[in-house]
């Protein structure tokens, strides 16, 4: 079975690659737009169910177009399963309605981590793995979606000045890397540090496991 992990993010594939797990990556493309009145929660579960759709597609579309595989290179091919891994992560403020996400500039980032100062906010990631067959269809899903509290220190001005001069901050949701310099701003955790990063790495190995079980033997 062919693991196919639908994102691009650098820290998700460093950590499947920890876990000595062979994948492959493709990039999805979908509306992350969030509802009106959508929780955090609802917001990340809908992504990763739209990712693995949107990768569905794609298999499809790769398997129905390979016209240099022989007649039963493309018969194997059709009878392949296909174990895609969809993942969304966002942190919420203290209030568990506010979506922390990628800063715009540096006014931005400032006014996000004076909310997030010398208190705690949550990391969610939800994860779905999607066992899809070489029609595009999804015949199978294991879903974890995993929390973490994060508590920072008192930031003052100093501090925020010289991280956001890293250009660290810039393209991660909350506006730090607690994997980089971001850590020096992490007092305590209560959770999975890997579901920080962006993927629960020992419950999505966990996961991988029950599949493989249940399809491969």
């Amino acid at each position: 079975m062919k693991i196919i992990l639908a994102s691009t993010s650098p820290r998700r594939q460093d950590l499947l690659s920890l876990a000595d797990i062979e994948f492959t990556t493709q990039a999805v493309d979908v509306d992350e737009s969030v509802l009106s009145e959508e929780m955090p929660q609802d917001y990340i579960v809908r992504m990763v169910q739209a990712k693995a759709e949107a990768a569905a597609e794609v298999i499809k579309q790769f398997v129905s177009s390979d016209k240099n595989s022989t007649a039963t290179n493309l018969e194997r091919k059709q009878k392949e399963h296909y174990l895609v891994i969809t993942a969304d992560t966002i942190g919420v403020l203290a209030d568990g309605v506010s979506i922390l996400v990628k800063p715009t500039d540096k006014n931005d980032a400032f006014a996000m981590w004076q909310k997030m100062s010398n208190t705690q906010h949550a990391v969610w990631t939800a994860v779905q793995l999607s066992v899809v067959d070489s029609v595009g269809k999804v015949i199978h899903t294991d879903n974890i979606l995993e929390k973490t509290e994060v508590t920072f220190i008192e930031l003052d001005k100093a501090a925020m000045e010289a991280y956001w001069a890293t250009g660290e901050p810039t393209d991660k949701a909350g506006g730090y890397a607690i994997q980089g310099k971001g850590a020096a701003w992490v007092e305590r955790i209560n959770g999975s540090y890997s579901n920080v990063v962006g993927l629960p790495l020992a419950q999505t190995i966990a996961a991988i496991q029950r599949i493989k079980q249940q399809f491969c033997e």
